[in-house]
């Protein structure tokens, strides 16, 4: 008798199916590059300026760029086994093509003048946007106008927006040298009349126009009334306009620029009473140099192979990390607030010497113009890898571990008006590595450590009652977790469980109870700083369970995503801390 196999009835329905989508085509792109290393079914070879050739295969060219599309289907190159591409620097023709092959490439200061307008011609937007990120990482004071000038000639208004942000905030800086003198008129008039330029004076934005003006007067003199409209005459001093301006040949062979010194002198004459009575314009009022705007500032940290005593900022508005002021020494995981109208609290930590856990706290007023580190009265308990909140002038130090790495359960809180620390109820739980975040002024100890296990309890701290309580779980363990308040939301970032890193983010409001997760972060990160700056909740550094990171990313809660900040740290941090302040002066030119 035959055997038969009895076939599955499937569906009839003409639409049933089953997609199936290859997850990576890496393995592909690592064959095709194997291929044209070894010059095999190669039918493309490009010879360059520096007399070599490339091998390639027109299709693998074709698909990665638009350039290289045309050429081989439009135009005589579609039949012809060698090209000649002589307009393009042979090393960044090199790159490209490995670039589309691997879909890597390394951008360096060397060559990325020559990347630009090589990626720019082969039409590959993604390179040309990575130099871009990597310009706008290497913002000085020596080499922005170099780089304003690249963003002008290749199109990119963000590169070009902030690096007129940058030259305006270091102003100063960026004029010391030769190189400003080759500002475009466009570009100086902008500067000149910006409300945010900052400058030592006004007295030093005139002289940087007229030294301007005098590099190239033939074609500059014209311009010269409407920068003159710019420069705040009336608040340069009487005694400078008499013996520095009112004689300047450029201004006397001016008629527009006369009126604008005789208006500055009759300024001066009018009695301070009177002032209020007179018509303002732009030229009597203060630019608002300075700064108002917030700023992240990062401190301490273990770096690669030490610990670090640095610190630096981060200004959202050119996308840059810039040196801060030295510590005093450096330290591991201290304590960071602040309290008083921009005084940042640095307290506690390990110094690294003999594992010293500290207990003494310094202090930076960074409204001062000679800002420096200075002492005052040291926390009752030793701490280090605790947590910090401030509320109403008081900063409070959670948990930790004291010299003897004993879990700390206690609390301390520090009154700014009396300078003096008192202890305070404490918590149910001893808490090592504990995140603490400030909602609606209470005390939130998110996670940490006790030394047996990994903690997903949170304790809620009420000042008025001196008062611990627990409220809901995290979803997760999460030691040396990052925590960030944004918008009334509460944010649990990061840490890991004795196992993992985390990358997983958990979100918890008062009026719901209950922790939630979102998106998870681009990169795990236990142990990294937090701050909230417009709108946007950042992470900062920390620790990926195998390196130490110098990367930022930041969750924006509209879009519910997170984003990479392009500019690394200038230290990578894992213990640091960080603190978004008002951007002080004295910053700019640290």
């Amino acid at each position: 008798m035959q055997n038969t196999k009895k076939i599955p009835e499937f569906s009839r329905c003409e639409s049933t199916k089953y997609e199936y989508k290859k997850s990576s085509y890496a393995e592909i792109y690592d064959v095709l590059q194997s291929l044209r290393k070894d010059e095999i079914l190669c039918d493309i070879k490009i010879e360059i300026d520096d007399g070599g050739v490339i091998f390639g295969h027109k299709v693998v060219l074709a698909s990665a760029s638009p350039y290289f599309h045309a050429m081989f289907t439009n135009f005589s190159e579609k039949n012809q086994d060698l090209v000649l591409i002589k307009e393009l620097d042979s090393s960044a023709l090199r790159l490209l093509i490995d670039f589309v092959y691997s879909g890597e490439i390394s951008i360096t200061e060397k060559n990325v003048q020559c990347l630009l307008p090589a990626s720019n011609l082969l039409q590959l937007q993604e390179v040309k946007n990575a130099c871009f990120d990597f310009l706008q990482a290497q913002l000085w004071p020596t080499n922005v106008i170099g780089i304003n000038a690249l963003a002008d000639l290749h199109g990119s208004m963000q590169l070009l927006t902030s690096s007129e942000l940058y030259i305006q905030q270091l102003f100063s800086d960026v004029v010391e040298g030769d190189e400003f003198l080759s500002f475009s008129s466009e570009l100086m008039v902008k500067l000149i009349s910006s409300d945010e330029l900052t400058a030592p004076s006004e007295e030093k934005v005139f002289e940087i126009v007229i030294r301007w003006v005098k590099h190239d007067l033939d074609s500059r003199k014209q311009i010269l009334p409407q920068l003159m409209e710019h420069v705040r005459l009336p608040l340069i001093s009487k005694d400078y306009i008499l013996k520095n301006i009112v004689d300047e040949p450029l201004l006397i062979n001016c008629s527009k620029c006369k009126d604008y010194v005789f208006e500055a002198l009759r300024f001066h004459l009018i009695k301070p009473d009177k002032l209020i009575t007179i018509p303002h314009n732009i030229r009597t009022k203060a630019r608002q140099s300075g700064g108002t705007h917030k700023v992240i500032f990062a401190v301490g940290g273990l770096g690669y192979d030490h610990i670090l005593n640095t610190t630096e900022w981060y200004d959202p508005k050119i996308n840059q990390w810039q040196p801060g002021p030295k510590m005093f020494l450096p330290l591991e995981a201290p304590g960071l607030a602040v309290a008083n109208d921009n005084c940042v609290f640095l307290m506690g930590g390990n110094s690294g010497q003999n594992s010293e856990t500290s207990k003494l706290v310094h202090w930076l007023d960074l409204s001062s113009e000679s800002p420096h580190w200075r002492p005052t009265n040291n926390m009752l308990v030793k701490r280090q890898d605790f947590g910090v909140g401030v509320i109403d002038n008081h900063i409070y130090a959670i948990g930790g571990a004291d010299h003897d790495r004993n879990y700390l359960n206690s609390a301390e809180a520090f009154d700014c008006r009396t300078q003096k620390w008192q202890m305070l109820a404490s918590m149910s739980t001893r808490r090592f590595a504990v995140g603490i975040g400030v909602l609606n002024n209470l005390l939130y100890a998110v996670g940490g450590s006790d030394s047996k296990n990994k903690l997903s309890s949170v304790e809620c701290y009420h000042p008025g009652l001196d008062k611990w309580t627990t409220i809901a779980d995290m979803c997760v363990s999460r030691n040396g977790v990052g925590v960030g308040v944004l918008n009334g939301v509460l944010y649990a970032v990061g840490g890991g469980d004795g196992h993992n890193v985390h990358r997983s983010v958990e979100a918890y409001q008062p009026s719901i109870g209950v922790w939630t997760t979102i998106p998870e972060m681009h990169l795990c990160r236990c142990d990294p700083g937090v701050a909230v700056l417009d709108g946007l909740l950042y992470v900062i550094g920390g620790y990926d369970g195998t390196f130490i990171l110098d990367s930022v990313e930041f969750y924006n809660p509209n879009t519910n995503t997170w984003s990479m900040v392009t500019a690394p740290m200038n230290d990578a941090r894992f213990g640091g801390r960080a603190v978004a302040i008002d951007m002080p002066r004295y910053l700019k030119n640290c």
